[in-house]
């Protein structure tokens, strides 16, 4: 799989894995941590993700000016390894409500910024010295399938954390006698707030003597103080099992440092300075501007895409039937909305092969299609991933306006239709993703590789700080409709690439 390929690919995907597993441990349960331990409503809860996953991208643009500037990527990467380590071992730390719920809350803010801080200062740096590697003219035509098979790897790890979260985070309240209920921690935070009602009361007691294992439950502001503080607990111990992968990050990347690009010696920083002379300003704006223009149009595709941590998960958590996904290991049972955040790593690592295959097949047979064009097809695939989800919440007769709140009885699809979307929305990511970092290694001028990786991640910024909107539309407009608003952001960013299209080829040949 790795033939024709530099050696170095394996080992910086294998480096790659901690912050995977730590990203999609994030996708998982981060919403759903903010409103168990805290109690915010969905939109605020999603203002914060989306701030977090902005954070991460923008800072990728810091991360690449450092690099750029000392021309020491490598160093830049383990220093960003480092700290987003730290980072986790701050939010692994179980915060005590008690000491005032504003600063418990800064407190967990401090600590995400500290992780997307260390991710900025890793991840476009590594993708920079990956594209590195195919500078060389013996591996310059295996660019786009290099990065489909590095983002594969790097998704290994994201396959495991979502499970993992799940079964700490079920394991600790098994340990202190308490099932897991989706609904208890937003009606425990009714009872402490008092704004719970009559009919959800008679409810809520059933579903907190069933999570007490049959005891009757008599204190219910008893009940919901210590549920909730057990319940953020196991969420926090989730966090902190990312530390390990991030350990092994940081020991196979230390392991073959030597053998990757980054630190320039005195030849190759003339190579390159004779390469910037070549390229001539007409050039190097044109190059700029053709990015921009790729930067402009992903940022709809992100803010749709990485619905999957917020208003997916929201949608899983209230109108899907989870008991059709429950595994039990004996000493802890992993079931809960946020497993299905492990499907896309999961279509990663099983698609990519597939995808590489069809390309692999056009490219023999001379129709293989330009990576513009490529780009173009995701976001068409996209939207049809969230066609599915308007089509099959109109089908399933579910309320028109989701998270009705409580334990009411609502209607529940099957695990399919979010199964499906996201196999769907996976396929579009293995057009976008792992392609647009070889467009942007391809097209960027030698000495802005840095700042134009973290710049595409920049543009994935932008489309993350949009996120909240997900979540919003998820409270206030009817399911449909809300699927419909990434329908048409994902056919607008489509037909865009379109009309692009030949500039875009003619900048990359």
């Amino acid at each position: 799989m790795f033939k024709n390929h530099p050696k170095g690919l394996l080992a910086a995907s294998l480096a790659n894995m901690g912050e995977r597993f730590g990203f999609y441990t994030m996708m998982a349960i981060l919403v759903l941590f903010l409103q168990a331990k805290f109690g915010l409503s969905g939109g605020v809860a999603g203002t914060i993700y989306s701030i977090f996953y902005a954070s991460i991208y923008i800072l990728a643009l810091v991360g690449g000016i450092i690099a750029d500037k000392t021309k020491n990527f490598k160093g830049t990467i383990l220093v960003g390894l480092i700290v987003m380590a730290l980072g986790y071992v701050i939010l692994a730390i179980p915060i005590p409500i008690t000491i005032g719920r504003t600063l418990a809350l800064v407190l967990t803010c401090a600590a995400l910024f500290v992780i997307a801080f260390g991710n900025g200062l890793f991840k476009g740096n590594l993708q920079a010295l990956v594209g590195k590697m195919y500078d060389n003219p013996k591996y310059s035509q295996m660019r786009d399938s290099g990065f489909s098979l590095f983002y594969m790897f790097i998704n290994v790890g994201a396959i495991f954390a979502p499970f993992i979260a799940v079964g700490v985070r079920n394991w600790w309240l098994g340990k202190n006698g308490f099932g897991y209920n989706a609904a208890l921690p937003e009606l425990c935070h009714k009872q402490l707030d008092g704004t719970i009602t009559g009919a959800e009361i008679t409810e809520f007691t059933t579903a907190a003597t069933h999570a007490s294992a049959g005891v009757p439950v008599t204190d219910l502001t008893a009940f919901s103080n210590t549920y909730l503080d057990v319940f953020s607990t196991g969420f926090h111990y989730a966090f902190g099992v990312a530390i390990f992968a991030m350990i092994i990050s940081i020991a196979v990347y230390l392991v073959n440092r030597k053998g990757f690009p980054g630190s320039e010696t005195a030849a190759e920083k003339e190579k390159a300075t004779k390469e910037q002379v070549e390229m001539d300003i007409k050039e190097i704006k044109q190059r700029l501007y053709a990015l921009f223009a790729v930067f402009g149009v992903v940022i709809f595709f992100w803010m749709s895409f990485h619905q999957n941590g917020l208003s997916l998960t929201m949608f899983a958590r209230d109108y899907t039937d989870l008991s059709q996904i429950k595994i039990n290991l004996g000493f802890t049972t992993i079931q809960g909305a946020e497993i299905f955040q492990s499907i896309n790593p999961i279509c990663v690592v099983l698609l990519t092969p597939v995808i590489m295959g069809l390309f692999g097949w056009l490219r023999a047979k001379g129709i293989e299609p330009s990576t513009p064009r490529k780009i173009a097809i995701g976001m068409g695939i996209a939207a049809l991933g969230f066609a599915v989800m308007a089509i099959g919440s109109h089908l399933y007769g579910l309320p028109d306006f989701a998270h009705k709140g409580g334990l009411t009885d609502i209607a529940k699809a099957s695990p399919m239709l979010l199964i499906g979307t996201y196999v769907i929305l996976t396929v579009a990511e293995l057009f976008i993703s792992p392609l647009g970092l070889s467009f942007v290694s391809k097209v960027a001028p030698p000495q802005y590789q840095g700042i134009m990786q973290g710049a595409w991640l920049g543009a994935t910024a932008v489309g993350n700080s949009l996120l909240f909107v997900g979540a919003l539309l998820y409270e206030s407009m009817p399911l449909w409709a809300t699927w419909s608003v990434f329908i048409v952001a994902c056919l607008l960013s489509m037909f865009t690439m379109i009309f692009m299209l030949k500039w875009l080829e003619r900048v990359a040949k």
